[in-house]
């Protein structure tokens, strides 16, 4: 299953595409998105848009995966965030894909163990699940990948018990 996970940002918004089945993960690509926090809102968004869009159509995911807003006290943070996960939404959608929302606790507890991890140890276990040499940085980028290892991993055992399902009710 090939997947988009998408830490959504304005300022930086981390993208993120694995190859991935429960057990077994593959990094094809990995980036940030990145607009100037002095441009209009409406040039940042369409910018970030653009790019998706291009990342949508370069890497073919099957799946987008974006991280939940978290409800933070930071109102203004939580709207510019919630922004771009509307600008990946709508992205997805253009093109027919399925989107999937997954929390910070759940990627953390995917690819750590723990729903309490840091950033520190997300970053050091997404490099050693991938297998890359050195980390992925900024931290937007290592959180795109764990995104898209959580839904590849979890997500395909979720389509596999579905399955599972409707072929013991026919």
């Amino acid at each position: 299953m090939r997947v988009l996970g998408v830490d959504p940002g304005l300022t930086r918004c981390g993208l993120g595409v694995v190859d991935g089945r429960p057990g077994k993960a593959v990094m094809v690509a990995v980036g940030v998105v990145r607009t100037p926090s002095g441009a209009e809102p409406g040039a940042r968004l369409l910018y970030l848009e653009q790019e998706v869009q291009a990342w949508l159509e370069r890497y073919d995911p099957e799946v987008v995966a974006i991280e939940r807003v978290f409800a933070d006290v930071n109102v203004a943070s939580v709207m510019t965030t919630a922004h771009a996960t509307a600008v990946a939404l709508l992205a997805a959608a253009r093109r027919g894909l399925p989107v999937v929302f997954h929390t910070p606790t759940e990627v953390k507890a995917a690819v750590t163990g723990s729903g309490r991890a840091d950033k520190a140890q997300v970053t050091a276990m997404v490099t050693r699940i991938l297998g890359l040499d050195t980390p992925p940085k900024p931290a937007d980028a290592a959180d795109a990948l764990a995104l898209a290892i959580c839904h590849s991993w979890r997500g395909a055992q979720t389509a596999r018990l579905t399955a599972l399902a409707e072929a013991a009710r026919r």
